[in-house]
């Protein structure tokens, strides 16, 4: 993320809007369970409203100094962990729930979009969740990615992309801001 990115997700003013905006959007009408992976959690945004409303959070963080921030936000409840999304450091079938909120869009190629797909199906519980929020491509969204990695995640072939890693179920909606999609791990 460029400075840009870092020092606006890192602002009281995001922090309200995920919590007041973003979340109620993407969470509605989708079963988070009893224990979520929150990938690429930045600077916690969404972290105290996730654990308000599930037992448990485990927040991966790429970047090392934001997870080192994070643990102002975990509590009992939540474990920070630095790591690659692409990459898991945790056991099959852990989790009820990934959540991805404005992350896939800064890794480096559609490929390695896929990879992470297929790590977050690895991690799901059997009839677990993936919920992700993105941003369309378009000209201000790569102005603010100025230096910054942006490789959009194209809406159209979401469904095929994420069957073929074993998801089932793919639903989606748009709202001018943005797009959710969501999908589940088969029994």
């Amino acid at each position: 993320m460029n400075v840009l990115e870092n020092w606006f997700c890192s602002t009281p003013f995001w922090r309200r809007t995920t919590e007041q905006r973003v979340l109620p959007w993407l969470l509605a009408d989708v079963p988070l369970g009893d224990h979520i992976l929150e990938i690429g959690a930045g600077a916690g945004a969404a972290t105290p409203e996730l654990l308000r409303r599930t037992p448990r959070v485990t927040s991966l963080e790429y970047d090392q100094a934001l997870a080192r921030k994070l643990v102002r936000h975990g509590g009992q409840r939540a474990g920070i962990v630095q790591g690659d999304a692409a990459s898991l450091p945790f056991a099959d079938a852990s989790f009820s729930c990934a959540l991805a909120i404005l992350v896939l869009h800064h890794l480096k190629s559609s490929a390695l979009q896929d990879r992470v797909f297929a790590e977050i199906h690895r991690v799901l519980r059997p009839g677990g969740i993936i919920l992700a929020g993105e941003i369309p491509d378009g000209w201000f969204h790569r102005v603010i990615h100025f230096r910054s990695t942006f490789t959009p995640v194209q809406p159209a072939s979401l469904a095929a992309r994420l069957t073929s890693v074993g998801f089932r179920g793919v639903r989606m909606d748009s709202r001018s801001e943005g797009f959710r999609f969501y999908a589940s791990r088969q029994p």
